[in-house]
């Protein structure tokens, strides 16, 4: 029987090879090539042959092996004008392949597959693994530490890695000393949202996947205040989240994200007490990401 291998180790293990052999700044990682070159050392019986774009009308990756398994295929959604969905995509398929290649011989994911943050088996094993090849933990906290947080930071680590803002804000998230919760909107309307551990210990976190969850209309991306020209503000938590206390602060920050039709929100909240979740579902340890809307390309698969 085959062992399961971990998404995080293995995508570890290929950074560290990177780093002797190409330096520690070596980004964004050529994943294409990578995924090509890589296999047909480590797995000359049955390597990556090819990396290639293709009109994809349902789906935006596709892992697929010869009948006998003697070589395998990645296509990317060529319509894409994303590089960084591109890069993302790749490096999803490039998992699968590392991961679960044994245990099918096709793989066909479409946007609310990849890049999704949700907790949902071979994919969510897959963005792991994605994620952690393009933006190695270490790497990405020498980009952060020391410094305040702000999209437009988050935007430089989007450069460095070549993936998009929503890709790169989902990773900081997950080093976060505080608790940080990222949303997605449109329309008023939360399109997905992911909470960090320490957020949804305390019960800050929206049910996005089982909800229709509208923003607070004190929200800086409602269009009820469309008018103002900051995108970020300190208020009160009880804006987002009705059980803090009253004195409990929230920061708040936004940017449009034109390219895929949706607006990013990031909330930053002190610590606080572990409290029973109150949103009235059991969602909550999923940290809520919800499966993306489809004509959303999701955060762009970079």
């Amino acid at each position: 029987m085959t062992e399961h291998k971990k998404p995080m180790a293995e995508a570890n293990r290929i950074s560290s090879m990177l780093n002797a052999v190409l330096g520690k700044e070596r980004f964004p990682v050529k994943v294409d090539e990578l995924a090509v070159e890589y296999s047909r050392q480590c797995f000359p019986d049955s390597p990556i042959d090819k990396v290639e774009g293709a009109d994809l009308e349902d789906f935006d990756g596709l892992l697929k092996a010869k009948k006998d398994r003697s070589k395998w295929l990645i296509l990317y959604n060529s319509a894409v004008s994303s590089e960084g969905r591109k890069r993302f995509t790749i490096a999803h398929e490039f998992g699968h392949y590392i991961l679960h290649r044994h245990q099918q011989t096709e793989f066909a994911c479409g946007d609310d597959d990849i890049e999704s943050g949700d907790s949902r088996d071979i994919e969510s094993e897959a963005d792991l693994f994605a994620s952690t090849l393009l933006m190695p933990l270490d790497d990405f906290r020498r980009q952060v530490d020391g410094q305040k947080i702000s999209f437009d930071l988050l935007g430089h680590c989007a450069d460095r890695y070549g993936v998009s803002l929503t890709a790169a804000a989902l990773r900081w998230t997950e080093i976060a000393e505080k608790r940080a919760i990222l949303i997605a909107s449109r329309d008023d309307h939360m399109l997905w949202a992911k909470s960090n551990l320490a957020a949804v210990k305390s019960g800050a976190y929206f049910p996005t996947r089982k909800n229709t969850i509208e923003l607070p209309p004190e929200a800086l991306a409602h269009s009820n205040n469309a008018w103002l020209s900051n995108q970020e503000q300190t208020t009160r938590a009880q804006v987002w989240f009705y059980r803090e206390p009253q004195s409990m602060p929230i920061t708040e920050m936004t940017r449009v994200a034109g390219q895929y039709d949706y607006t990013l929100t990031l909330l930053l909240m002190p610590d606080a007490e572990w409290q029973r979740p109150w949103h009235g579902d059991e969602e909550s340890e999923e940290d809520t990401f919800d499966r993306f809307i489809r004509n959303g390309q999701f955060p762009s698969k970079k």
